[in-house]
């Protein structure tokens, strides 16, 4: 009787923790993507309601001063962008690589909380355009799995980013680099292994390596190509 006993606790022990298991599965499977994709859909409707108002300054990098003044006077610089605000999006990417319908929001940030609504911008790393690296990180697995095929994208693709005002279109220089999380030199402003060698205007995406785990990262690297105005429409390449 008491070998039956203790049998039949083990099983009942052994199919509640295999319940337990495969519910935890599912909410890194399916729920934490279904909050994630409801997020980033709201970061981005923001955005677009907000440009569509005209009640958000452009992401971009600081305008150029103009001119000096006839008589030699100098003429006074445009006031400098407002800096981004930590956890709220000021941007959209597309990454046709990633799929045709393949779009996120970009937030100020690389914390736990921002990254569950979209991809994050690391702090210290330059504006959207702007000289220096512009540098952002996002999940390879759960919360809406962004950069789920990281691994796809290739020499030559393109990465797309609008902030309301402007077209930044940036072209991969390699495949993905794989490197260990503390080698924070892949983020500076030019990076030793991306081959670049002098001041420029760059992107690096960085996510994590294994698809389920983290004891690498993934690092993909890209030089400003274009800017163009909202007003000429998407993109050729993104439109197709």
């Amino acid at each position: 009787m008491t070998i039956r006993l203790v049998v039949r606790t083990l099983s009942e022990v052994c199919v509640t923790a295999g319940a337990l298991i495969v519910l935890f599965v599912v909410y890194l499977l399916f729920w934490t993507g279904v909050r994630a994709d409801s997020a980033m859909n709201g970061e981005i409707d923001r955005l677009q309601n907000t440009w569509a108002t005209g009640s958000l300054a452009p992401a971009g990098p600081s305008p150029a001063p103009t001119a000096s003044a006839p008589g030699g006077t100098p003429a006074t610089a445009p006031p400098a962008p407002a800096p981004y605000k930590d956890g709220t999006s000021f941007a959209v990417m597309y990454i046709p690589r990633l799929g045709s319908g393949w779009h996120k929001p970009v937030l100020q940030g690389t914390g736990t909380g921002v990254l569950k609504k979209g991809l994050g911008h690391y702090p210290g790393t330059a504006r959207l355009g702007a000289t220096g690296n512009f540098a952002v990180a996002g999940h390879r697995r759960t919360y809406g799995d962004p950069f789920k095929d990281f691994p796809k994208l290739r020499k030559g693709d393109r990465v797309y980013l609008f902030d309301g005002a402007s077209w930044f279109t940036y072209v991969l220089d390699r495949a993905p680099f794989r490197t260990v999380p503390t080698d924070t030199g892949v983020i500076d402003p030019v990076p030793k292994e991306s081959g670049w060698t002098t001041a420029g205007r760059y992107l690096t995406l960085t996510t994590c390596d294994p698809e389920w785990g983290h004891s690498h990262r993934l690092i993909a690297w890209a030089h400003l190509e274009t800017v163009s105005p909202a007003e000429q429409g998407e993109p050729e390449g993104l439109s197709g």
